[in-house]
């Protein structure tokens, strides 16, 4: 069930995430064995150098497994069979101080996760007046890193990324590990999930095929093949009790506010909030009982059968969902939904959008969707209504609808290539508060460099499917560092 917190009228309300974060990152100091003769002591802050960083790694659910420091070719070697039976998802190299290449040679050519390269000395800059050689090599983290990357190259590989900074104060290189730790934390689930996939592409829309062997191929995700019936058996068997506090639930999260301007949209109805809870009700049934860390579906059923009355009533189950971690994702589309995953693990959202008209007085387009959104991202309270009919598909009920906060936003659309292989598609720009119509869906306005024309121009010219993940921040250099840790082709559209 979701777990919600408290929220007073007007301001945004937030989901608390039904599992935490989780992810499991190596830690692995190099060095100079020659050093440590030559210099008393030097080792012994080594080693508190590797375990400083250990515990700035080992937050936010992240587990940080420690392999000790290598100080030589031979003691790489030894740990490449440790770091491998770890089952990590991002390795960290601690450039303590200066280390041959043969300590990181082996890691590069044997290892297949992403490794970074960590060079945190311990001052802000030397005392140059009273330095010494033994202060010097004690801040001589990014001494050896020109080297790795010399050799990563030589070895055909990509030379790793690379933080920088001071251990203390360092705001830029905080900033950084955090990424990592979010990248770490993508990484970790996309290969773990469970995805749902119930139901079949909606009629005629070509860019939505993608067969569950290309995402267990691409992402390493489980697909589980969803029967609509398994819903509605979870929709027949909702006891009025979990259905009332679900209603309340509901009601804690959004507003309800008097029809505007379209005829279609009205105040939202009880029996549309009592349908909307109980479907909801089933999700977290269904979700439970297939243990699923998201779905992507889409049925239409029969006029008047109860199962087109559950399939067209989840958009509200979905956005809590979603919000609280499982991304739900309509229309069949898993390869949006993997992109919502990825955002949700960044912690940055991840809402189901695509582009709505453009306003080109404003020089902005309207993004957004009719669901599922993720409502942590949202600028203040979120407005239920009840509409008549859904456009362009069957059915009616509740809606969602609300505009993503003020700021830098972040999108990724996830499309396929001709060789059925996936492509990012990234793209950067800002959510600028503008009014919104009142349809019963999620717009925000999108503003986009040099201008919103030559944008979309750009945007189609990179082949994305017509929906993308919308999340909030600047976030792609992230979502750039996953694409080539799955190696799948990326283009950077604007930043």
């Amino acid at each position: 069930m979701v777990v919600t917190e408290a929220s007073k009228a007007g301001v945004a309300p937030r989901v608390r995430r039904i599992k935490p974060l989780q992810a499991r990152v190596g830690v692995i100091a190099v060095g100079h064995r020659v050093y440590w003769a030559q210099f008393p002591g030097l080792l012994d802050e080594m080693t508190r150098k590797r375990l400083a960083f250990k515990a700035m790694v080992e937050q936010d659910g992240v587990v940080a497994v420690d392999f000790g420091l290598v100080d030589n070719a031979q003691s790489a070697y030894e740990a490449v069979p440790h770091i491998k039976g770890a089952d990590i998802d991002v390795l960290f190299v601690d450039m303590v101080t200066y280390a041959t290449s043969a300590t990181f040679g082996v890691l590069c050519r044997e290892l297949s996760i992403p490794i970074v390269l960590v060079a945190l000395q311990p001052l802000e800059a030397m005392d140059y007046a009273n330095g010494t050689t033994y202060v010097q090599l004690c801040n001589d983290d990014f001494c050896a890193v020109p080297e790795f990357a010399g050799v990563a190259i030589r070895f055909g590989r990509t030379p790793p990324p690379c933080i920088l900074g001071y251990e203390t104060g360092d705001a830029a290189a905080q900033a950084e590990i955090r990424r990592w730790r979010g990248i770490a934390a993508a990484l970790h689930d996309l290969r773990r999930s469970r995805i749902g996939l119930m139901g079949h592409v909606l009629e005629a829309m070509l860019d939505m095929h993608v067969d569950p062997t290309a995402i267990t191929s691409a992402f390493g995700s489980h697909v589980v093949l969803v029967e609509p019936d398994d819903l509605l058996a979870h929709y027949a068997a909702a006891e009025s009790g979990a259905i009332a506090a679900k209603e309340g639930e509901i009601l804690s999260f959004f507003d309800t506010p008097d029809p505007g301007s379209d005829p279609i949209a009205s105040k939202l109805t009880p029996d549309d909030l009592r349908t909307a809870a109980r479907a909801a009700v089933a999700l977290d049934e269904l979700i439970a009982e297939k243990q699923l860390d998201g779905l992507a579906y889409y049925y239409e059923g029969q006029p008047g059968a109860q199962v087109r009355t559950v399939v067209t009533n989840l958009i509200v189950g979905n956005s809590l969902l979603t919000s609280a971690g499982f991304p739900m994702c309509g229309e069949f589309d898993i390869k949006t939904c993997m992109a919502m995953l990825i955002m949700d693990r960044l912690d940055i959202g991840g809402s189901f959008a695509e582009f709505h008209p453009i306003d080109f007085a404003l020089d902005s387009v309207l993004v957004g969707h009719d669901g599922p959104h993720h409502i942590n991202i949202a600028d203040s309270r979120p407005v239920l209504r009840s509409l008549n009919r859904y456009h362009g598909k069957p059915g009616s009920g509740a809606s969602v609808e609300f505009q993503i906060r003020e700021g830098p936003i972040t999108m990724l659309s996830i499309g396929v290539k001709a060789d059925g292989k996936f492509k990012f598609v990234i793209a950067e720009g800002e959510s600028v508060r503008r009014p919104i119509p009142p349809t019963g869906n999620t717009n925000t306005h999108g503003v986009f460099k040099p201008d919103v024309r030559t944008f979309l121009k750009r945007w189609i010219a990179e082949g994305p499917t017509h929906h993308f993940a919308l999340g909030v921040g600047r976030h792609a250099e992230e979502i750039v560092e996953i694409a080539k840790a799955l190696d799948l082709d990326y283009a950077v559209v604007a930043e």
